[in-house]
């Protein structure tokens, strides 16, 4: 294929991936169940939660006493749909206006004063919001970082000991790599910048170019959060463990 041929989609072609099987219609507020990983719009794996406590799609148990626990909202999906259906996020901005101003959300004008405008929700996308991108918006992950063992190591002639965090449970967006984990860790335990360290999931090395959604997804998918990794010193010709 020449650089510059331009590769052309259908629609149709991609719309079993981005038509909630609930409502027919495009994603709006895509959610996603963790427990499984299917997507629905928000508003109709709500109503369906209500009455059944199983994924539509492959009948899993989600929760037998608060399945909305499980839910969780997939903004980077929902970007693309916008990105990708034309209009649809303008039809969807203009539908739950006027809505707003059936149930009596939106200011109006009365006598000549203005009535106090209610809150009501908006869309949430990058299209409307320029500050998207950021990581305080990303789906969030819970984690434990454990020291692997209690390890010393032969540093320029000097024992170098790992200590174990004074916080070793986080949150952060599902975005972070191993690498900026390991940064933390440099800092947080004093680390020389010459002393490699490893992260670790079940028992596998993580690579440092891996983000936090890949390792739950390939390591910890099914299991109980938070999601746990260790850490511990990487031996090396130079140095020697103990």
């Amino acid at each position: 294929m020449e650089m510059d041929q331009v590769l052309k989609i259908r629609i149709q072609d991609i719309n079993p991936h981005v038509v909630c099987s609930l409502c027919g219609g495009y994603f709006i507020d895509a959610t996603t169940i963790t427990e499984c990983l299917h997507t629905f719009c928000k508003s109709c794996i709500v109503k369906y939660l209500m009455s059944c406590k199983h994924c539509p799609q492959c009948q899993l148990k989600v929760h037998e006493t608060h399945p909305l626990l499980l839910l969780r909202p997939d903004r980077t999906l929902q970007d693309v749909v916008y990105k990708l259906i034309p209009n649809l996020f303008e039809d969807e901005e203009l539908r739950r206006e006027a809505f707003n101003k059936s149930r009596g959300m939106a200011g109006n004008k009365k006598h000549g004063k203005k009535t106090e405008e209610l809150a009501a929700p908006k869309l949430s996308s990058i299209i409307n919001n320029p500050d998207g991108h950021l990581y305080r918006n990303d789906e969030q992950i819970c984690l434990c970082l454990e020291r692997y063992k209690s390890q010393r190591i032969m540093h320029h002639s000097k024992v170098l000991s790992l200590r174990p965090l004074d916080r070793k449970f986080l949150r952060c967006s599902i975005r972070v790599l191993v690498s900026h984990l390991k940064a933390m860790l440099f800092k947080k335990l004093t680390i020389p910048s010459d002393v490699q360290v490893e992260v670790i999931c079940d028992r596998e090395v993580l690579p440092d170019e891996v983000s936090m959604k890949q390792i739950f997804l390939m390591n910890w998918f099914g299991k109980e959060t938070p999601m746990v990794l260790y850490y511990r010193f990487r031996e090396t010709a130079d140095n020697s463990i103990t």
